[in-house]
């Protein structure tokens, strides 16, 4: 029985339920009645809504719903279940029907021109064993070497249908174009994996928590690259016969996936060998620094080069399942193709610190007992380490950044929601108080990360240029209408348990 199945009809909803977010990381209670979650009328805005941020990519869902605790499971199974319609109902080009993996399992999308003149991706796209696993198939995308595309897109086929993954999906694509456009990061490319990660969970019968990128050669160096932007989507990555400096795949955004990367000890094209024995020392350190968060397999194979048996790297990573929702998050958002990430986690950025400057910053999470402490920094590069005009090693330094907007999107495995909620940001105390439930953060963190993992039923906006005293009081003249406002100005119509500002700016505590 896969996701979509489920949740496309709300007659069977309440019954499965609990089968259902199991295995998605979200807890249902038990339910007796059959009554929608959500009335029409509201169903109807948000699959609007939907609609307009498929076609637009952004967009902010202004209605606010604030919700009971027992009413999140359902509500989110809704919320996703309006988010499928409307994928299938957009006009675009969708994956082409699963089938067995196989030269005729051909599909093709034209990426936008606005992003690469002339670029047509076609690809492979199939299942080893039709019998489904219970949870969804895991998810290979596979990236091709440099070669002749032609020949380099058959060959990949081939050494795929060969390796011993099974159950499994396989997306094979050919890159659309030569030159300097044989690239797999670059950002039409980038329109390319996400459009593939939403459209694999929508069909239903993908595992979200099961989703690996890997490569060869030009493909080794993407999937490097592609492991650090994507991190959260990964449960695992393996680059083979590449090798990037870290400054174009950070080690710290694979905090939370396992990491598979081999090479040959004689692989000396730039420096392939070299660097990829620096990305091991980078691993093993922060491994060292942070255990159990940097799980890794690096080698560097003797008296090798550039090619070598490549068929141990998918079933390594096949063992690994994805943790959606880690207590500790690490991650630098820096440009690839001069495009960078919105969201990592469950971390969203409302207002880029950065601004409109081509800045890289660094944000560390860690949530412990409902004190969540955020440190934002401002990364600055230096190269310590170049040969033939290559960077191989740059040393960073960081400075605090105290502005911008970040929304920190939240559940009940990352806290709980019933106790009072603290986040320290950059030493500074922004928020102390109950979280309150709320169908705009379902629907917003839907659209934002497309992922069914990650429909999010509260969050806490925190503004970084606030100074930060704990709990302040609001002016009643910044407040529209009377009555109560949670902590992040939210307006709440029956306040439960927990601290709330009123509608002449003071604090109350609702018993």
């Amino acid at each position: 029985m896969t996701y979509k199945n489920i949740l496309s009809s709300s007659h069977r909803c309440k019954l499965y339920l609990s089968t259902l977010f199991l295995g998605m990381g979200l807890s249902v209670a038990t339910a007796q009645t059959t009554t929608d979650p959500i009335p029409e009328a509201d169903q109807a805005n948000i699959s609007k809504y939907f609609d307009q941020y498929l076609k637009m990519g952004t967009g902010d869902f202004e209605e606010r719903t604030p919700l009971d605790l027992s009413e999140v499971s359902e509500t989110q199974a809704k919320v996703w279940d309006l988010w499928v319609k409307a994928n299938n109902a957009y006009n675009e080009p969708k994956l082409i029907a699963l089938g067995d993996l196989r030269p005729q399992s051909k599909g093709k999308w034209v990426l936008p021109s606005r992003l690469e003149a002339n670029a047509t991706m076609n690809y492979y796209y199939g299942c080893k064993n039709s019998i489904k696993p219970e949870a969804g198939y895991p998810l290979f995308l596979y990236l091709h070497g440099s070669g002749d595309r032609n020949y380099e897109w058959q060959t990949g086929l081939d050494i795929c249908r060969g390796f011993q993954d099974s159950p499994s999906i396989y997306f094979i694509p050919q890159i659309p174009n030569t030159g300097e456009y044989y690239r797999w990061w670059q950002k039409a490319k980038q329109f390319a994996w996400e459009k593939l990660l939403r459209l694999s969970f929508v069909q239903g019968d993908v595992n979200p928590n099961r989703v690996y990128f890997f490569g060869i050669s030009e493909g080794g160096y993407g999937s490097q690259r592609l492991a650090s932007f994507y991190a959260d989507y990964l449960a695992g990555a393996g680059p083979m016969a590449g090798g990037e400096p870290l400054i174009n795949a950070p080690v710290e955004n694979c905090a939370n996936l396992a990491y598979s990367m081999i090479t040959g000890a004689n692989d000396d094209g730039f420096f392939r060998n070299k660097l990829t024995q620096y990305t091991q020392e980078a691993f093993d350190q922060l491994e060292k620094e942070h255990p159990g968060h940097f799980v890794h397999r690096i080698l560097l194979l003797p008296n090798t080069g550039h090619s070598f048996d490549y068929r141990p790297t998918t079933p390594w990573l096949a063992k690994h399942v994805r943790n959606p929702h880690p207590k500790k998050v690490m991650w630098e958002n820096y440009f690839m193709d001069g495009q960078k990430r919105k969201g990592f986690y469950n971390l969203y950025l409302e207002k880029d610190p950065a601004g409109r400057l081509k800045w890289t910053i660094y944000y560390d999470m860690n949530i412990d007992d409902n004190v969540i402490k955020l440190d934002v920094s401002k990364v600055n590069y230096k190269n310590v380490e170049s040969q033939q005009g290559i960077g191989l090693r740059y040393e960073r330094t960081y400075q605090r950044i105290n502005r911008g907007t970040i929304r920190i999107y939240l559940n009940d495995k990352l806290v709980d929601m019933s106790r009072p909620v603290k986040v320290i940001a950059n030493d500074k105390v922004l928020f102390e108080g109950m979280v309150t439930p709320d169908l705009n953060d379902m629907v917003s963190s839907c659209a934002a990360f497309y992922d069914p993992e990650r429909v999010f039923p509260a969050s806490i906006l925190i503004d970084l240029s606030q100074q930060g005293t704990g709990i302040e009081e609001v002016g009643a003249d910044n407040m529209a209408e009377k009555g109560y406002y949670d902590l992040s100005g939210r307006k709440v119509s029956h306040p439960q348990q927990g601290v709330y500002i009123n509608e002449k700016g003071q604090k109350v505590f609702m018993k």
